[in-house]
């Protein structure tokens, strides 16, 4: 895939979300974000779709996907 800004040639990737000594793929979640009484986003009965990135290495431009 080229980048729409430049034309230079895009690379593949992903979004990592730190967690409590884990790493996991972040994810596109429907809704907006709710928060419990602990101050945690809720998610639970939510439809989540993995996130993908591409970057481009010559001007840093980067298109985040939320591929089905």
């Amino acid at each position: 895939m080229s980048c729409p800004k430049c034309l230079g040639q895009m690379e593949a990737g992903f979004v990592p979300d730190f967690s409590y000594g884990v790493v996991l793929q972040a994810s596109w979640t429907e809704g907006t974000p709710d928060k419990n009484f602990l101050g945690s986003i809720k998610v639970k009965g939510r439809r989540q779709i993995p996130l993908s990135a591409d970057r481009c290495p010559r001007c840093g431009y980067v298109e985040i996907y939320a591929r089905a």
